[in-house]
């Protein structure tokens, strides 16, 4: 073979295979720590395999989601605070697939970034495991791809892909009906939709990332950056102790468009918006964008990141499970004849 000392190589086009090797080794302890019952192997391998039956499961139903972060990840590039957005990125899968009754078994992740940063990939990767840990789910595997001439400098992209599992027969909603009470699960913040629109109004505001949060403590950037709360737990524990017959994971679309996802034909939601207090964080949203209450509800979480749909006579004992299980539930509405979502009170 000829010896082509000036050849180019995969390094020259700004592809660091080396990289990639090192960001593998550096993540194995993270993702080993998420192990759970079921995972036959660990990351190397073109697969990941999973054993149902080692897992607790007879009769499985498999169930998928797939998701990512959206905008949110510019600010976290921004403000160079990276930690958080892997725990965003598993938060927005596995809280969709509990919405179906399922429990999140494995998950996997795709990293894509125009060069390859060993350090600031790892701790976008270590806060993925971190959200694993807390939904139950492994972390069996991903994809970190360098793309030169696709994404500028420090940029970068994440999906997510949660699968989980439950017994036939179980899916959710099941036997929605008017009167049932709908419980709300607090958000943390802002959570991972509407980034859009909130950099847009951190821009005519006029502060910077790194300036006082008007509405909290420590910086604007860091206090937006408040990760996505994994509800995993304690809906699962919900859905086990019985009369729960729909969750809505309450993302882009706000309450608005949502909680009509788990209501059958003929049956919307009457929601008392002074049922909670408007959090900080969507006041000075409002406040600063004047942003309407209509455009605030189809947009934002608004302070409620989870909806239960529960039978009336369950109600209060599932809100003491809530409670224990370190939620804040609060009886926000029910189901009434109709369609669509009827607000009273004000934000």
């Amino acid at each position: 073979m000829t010896d082509r000392r000036n050849g180019l190589t995969y390094a020259d086009a700004g592809v660091d295979i080396d990289a990639g090797n090192a960001l593998v080794e550096r993540i194995k302890p993270a993702a080993a720590a998420t192990a759970r019952p079921g995972v036959m192997a660990g990351l190397g391998g073109f697969g990941a395999l999973f054993d149902l039956r080692a897992a607790g499961y007879a009769d499985p139903v498999l169930v998928a989601a797939t998701d990512g972060v959206g905008t949110k990840l510019r600010l976290a590039i921004e403000t160079g605070r990276l930690g958080s957005v892997g725990i965003d990125l598993v938060a927005m899968c596995v809280n969709d697939l509990v919405c179906e009754g399922a429990e999140p078994l494995l998950f996997l992740d795709y990293f894509a970034t125009g060069r390859l940063d060993v350090e600031a990939a790892a701790a976008v990767i270590e806060g993925i495991a971190a959200g694993c840990a807390e939904a139950g789910a492994a972390l069996v595997g991903g994809e970190t791809a360098e793309m030169p001439g696709m994404y500028a400098g420090g940029d970068f992209d994440l999906a997510g892909f949660a699968v989980g599992a439950m017994e036939r027969g179980s899916a959710l909603p099941q036997a929605v009906a008017a009167g049932d009470v709908l419980i709300g699960l607090a958000s943390s913040g802002v959570h991972s939709n509407g980034f859009s629109l909130v950099r847009r109004i951190v821009a005519a505001s006029g502060l910077g990332w790194e300036a006082a949060s008007p509405f909290g403590e420590g910086s604007l950037g860091a206090a937006l950056l408040t990760p996505t709360r994994i509800y995993v737990r304690p809906a699962l524990a919900a859905i086990r102790a019985g009369g729960v017959r729909g969750l809505a994971h309450v993302t882009g679309g706000g309450l608005t468009e949502n909680l009509p996802r788990v209501l059958p034909a003929g049956l919307g939601a009457a929601i008392d918006l002074d049922a909670w207090p408007l959090p900080p964080v969507f006041a000075w949203l409002r406040d600063a964008g004047g942003v309407t209450e209509a455009e605030m509800l189809k947009t934002f979480n608004c302070g409620i990141g989870m909806v239960a749909v529960v039978a009336p006579d369950r109600a209060e004992a599932l809100a003491g499970l809530l409670e224990q299980a370190g939620e804040a539930p609060i009886a926000i509405g029910q189901v009434v004849p109709g369609a669509g979502v009827r607000y009273s009170g004000a934000l």
